[in-house]
């Protein structure tokens, strides 16, 4: 994680973040909605200068009895408050628009970063590369767009505007203190000093050591924070696996087994969370006395001169709002140490975040569109994702009406040779011209939620392909039973079987109908004719277009299908093209 980084660092980093959404094409909404939210913050310091004025006549009048000016006061408050309500309540409503659209804009932004140049494909990959000096951790990508992005505009806003409001109040509210506190004068040993404006000083002084004081007490809260949302996103994590894998867990009568795991995973998050609110009761401990403290401490120092008949009762009441005043000003960080460490733990996640996007982006695989009907991938070298060599390869090259069995032990590579010639695959060194109109099919397809004819157009919206022929891709596969189901919504990868899922994507291919077709054991859940009819309509399809046909495939019925092997073997990949 960027804990250890300075904080000028931190700094710059969170500029980076902020400003692409103030230089985009909304920024005229932006710097907008920032100029009058930062206008009302400053109108809602003057109403508090005004407020300040008014408890001095107001008390002054109460003293004296003055019927008169207490009437004009009563008038007065109530057009000070009436502003001030106006005031509050939009400074609200714009601040929570503000917020919206810049978290609507940033979420925008990041989804399609995420979800360009296999980024998400990526990310996975590098969750269990994770080396100790790249300083990043790729855990939950899901939270950091939902939640980090939601908590960065928010807290941002919010802390960014209680700053400004506390400079502002300071500087207003500070030579209002300063003329009302007087000098505070002593004499030690035959020295006579006198501080002038004592009570600016005195809340500096009781301030600055309250923040120092803060910080150590509180500084354990960021890294309980950044865990905290870790282990809270793994627990979440674990349930949707359960909830994905239901049918899997109930089979192998894993109940148990997923509620201890469940536990585990909840454990961590109590365990961490009384650790989080233990550090914050040490901090609450501590703020909680300074913050009564700072209650008497202005009527103990204003006490005297009023006893005294130096000053009024006025005086007093607005010496001790001036105080209030100052002294909240200078306990910002104190007051918002909390949601300091929160912040910047939130932040924390962001900026890795980005950093992680950015290395998938830079690890594109040297992939390009063959100007001619040939497919070539020369000197190619595979690697696993801890950079250990899988195979290599000098040359491969696919002709129209190749038809192409690509074999070798389990393990052996053959997959991660399909997702290099397919441009997903980062670890990988070497240059593929891949010709247009070429598909890949998964062995375990992806059939998202929603109508069955939206998970057959998939990823191509429904519209582009009329009823005939979707409903001639769904016979061709002999899915023939859901020809009435087009546009039944439901969730089809748990409706659907294993083999019912292969079907479909497979009708995919013959909706779209590619050229040139890479199927990744596409068939594996289907039995042995059924296997052998698809591949053979596969192969047709292929050559028709005047493309080619490569299937990864253990069966050797299917691999009689084809005329040309690439075998995997010793980390190399053989070609034959004859049959011993």
């Amino acid at each position: 994680m960027t804990n250890n980084i300075s904080f000028w660092t931190f700094l710059k980093q969170v500029h980076q973040i902020a400003k692409p959404y103030f230089q985009s094409e909304q920024k005229y909404k932006a710097w907008g909605l920032l100029f009058a939210i930062v206008s009302l913050n400053l109108g809602s310091v003057y109403l508090a200068v005004l407020f300040n004025e008014w408890y001095g006549v107001f008390y002054n009048a109460l003293q004296e009895k003055n019927a008169t000016i207490f009437w004009q006061q009563m008038v007065h408050f109530s057009y000070l408050a009436f502003i001030a309500i106006l005031v509050a309540v939009f400074r609200f409503y714009l601040t929570q628009v503000f917020e919206i659209r810049w978290r609507e804009w940033m979420t925008k932004q990041q989804l399609k970063r995420w979800l360009s140049h296999q980024a998400f494909y990526k990310w996975e990959l590098y969750k269990n590369q994770i080396v100790p000096s790249q300083n990043t951790s790729y855990d939950n990508p899901d939270q950091r767009i939902t939640e980090d992005i939601s908590g960065f505009t928010s807290q941002s806003v919010g802390l960014t505007m209680g700053l400004l409001n506390s400079v502002v109040t300071l500087v207003s509210f500070v030579g209002i203190l300063w003329g009302l506190s007087g000098a505070f004068s002593f004499d030690i040993a035959g020295y006579h000093f006198n501080i002038p404006g004592f009570m600016v000083w005195a809340a500096l002084v009781y301030c600055l050591v309250g923040s120092v004081l803060t910080h150590y007490i509180g500084y354990p809260l960021t890294g309980l924070s950044v865990a905290q949302q870790k282990v809270e996103a793994n627990f979440r994590h674990h349930l949707m696996r359960v909830r994905e894998y239901s049918e899997a867990i109930a089979l192998d009568q894993g109940e148990n087994t997923e509620n201890n795991l469940s536990n585990l995973q909840f454990s961590n998050v109590i365990a961490n969370y009384f650790a989080y609110i233990k550090a914050q009761k040490r901090l609450i401990w501590f703020t909680s006395f300074f913050g009564q403290a700072a209650v008497i401490f202005p009527f103990l120092v204003a006490a005297p001169r009023y006893f005294s008949g130096a000053i009024q009762l006025g005086q007093v009441i607005q010496i001790s709002s001036a105080f209030g005043k100052v002294q909240d000003s200078l306990s910002w960080f104190i007051d918002n140490y909390n949601s300091l460490a929160s912040w910047r733990a939130t932040t924390n996640r962001l900026i890795d975040f980005n950093n992680n996007i950015e290395r998938a982006h830079a690890q594109i695989t040297q992939h390009k569109t063959s100007a001619e009907p040939i497919m070539l991938a020369s000197q190619l070298e595979i690697q696993l994702p801890n950079g250990q060599t899988l195979l290599s390869s000098p040359h491969l090259q696919l002709q129209p009406g190749d038809s192409v069995a690509l074999i070798g032990a389990s393990g052996s590579g053959k997959s991660s040779l399909l997702r290099v010639l397919a441009g997903i695959w980062p670890f990988s060194q070497g240059t593929v011209y891949m010709p247009q109109n070429a598909m890949f099919i998964p062995q375990n397809p992806y059939i998202p939620n929603g109508t069955l004819r939206a998970a057959l157009s998939y990823p191509a919206t429904s519209h582009q392909y009329s009823d005939e022929a979707l409903l001639n891709a769904l016979q061709l596969v002999k899915l023939d039973d859901l020809k009435n189901k087009l546009d039944e919504e439901n969730n089809w990868s748990q409706q659907l079987s294993g083999g019912e899922q292969q079907r479909l994507a497979i009708a995919r291919v013959f909706l779209k109908k590619p050229a040139w077709i890479f199927a990744d054991e596409a068939t594996s859940a289907l039995d042995e004719n059924s296997q052998q009819f698809l591949y053979q309509q596969l192969i047709q399809l292929a050559q028709s277009q005047n493309g080619a046909f490569v299937s990864i495939t253990h069966q050797a019925n299917l691999i009689a299908l084809h005329p040309i092997r690439w075998k995997v073997e010793d980390k190399t990949v053989k070609i034959q093209n004859t049959f011993s």
